[in-house]
């Protein structure tokens, strides 16, 4: 009589298991984080409390990343005015020696981004993202804010690539607009 193979769909859903207990649980409150942009000015997310905010951690030289910026450039276009506010956040790539802020300017030009760009060093991304040095770093990372300063979305270990999806990204915006910022 032949068992069952158990162990390979059992060892997935430990793994699994174990990668979700490490992960920050959604919604949460969003911490601080500080953007440098190029020319000196800082933006503190704080200072966006009361819009709908979609920060892009972003590689300036990746394909997919920029592809996901001109998404997010439509939709400030769109949600813009209702309170929607995006933010691209260059950090610097893992054995790299810069974080490509150099072509930061050159890319929202040729983007023509409609919305703020900066740049932040990799461990103040790690630490806002709740990231260890052994969690797989995948980009661009999206995260979704609403007005009371909660994150109510992100791609990251939720995984959830929906997020770079036009249509379903503006659906969940057009949501959260909706929503005070005292919900």
């Amino acid at each position: 009589m032949k068992r069952p193979r158990l162990a390979g769909p059992f060892i997935a859903m430990v793994l699994s298991a174990a990668s979700a207990l490490s992960l920050p649980a959604l919604p949460r409150s969003s911490p601080e984080f500080r953007i440098d942009q190029p020319g000196g000015k800082t933006i503190l997310l704080s200072s966006l409390r009361g819009k709908v905010v979609v920060l892009e951690f972003l590689f300036v030289k990746s394909q997919h990343c920029l592809r996901v910026a001109r998404t997010l450039n439509q939709l400030q276009r769109e949600l813009g005015p209702s309170g929607m506010q995006a933010v691209g956040i260059a950090f610097d790539a893992p054995n790299a020696a810069t974080t490509g802020g150099e072509y930061l300017d050159a890319m929202a030009a040729a983007l023509n981004l409609s919305y703020p760009v900066g740049l932040a060093q990799k461990a103040s991304v790690d630490a806002y993202l709740g990231r260890s040095g052994n969690d797989m770093l995948s980009i661009p990372q999206l995260i979704v804010i609403d007005r009371a300063g909660t994150i109510r979305a992100t791609t990251g270990g939720q995984n959830n690539p929906s997020l770079e999806d036009a249509n379903a990204l503006r659906a969940l915006l057009s949501g959260l607009l909706k929503e005070s910022a005292a919900h």
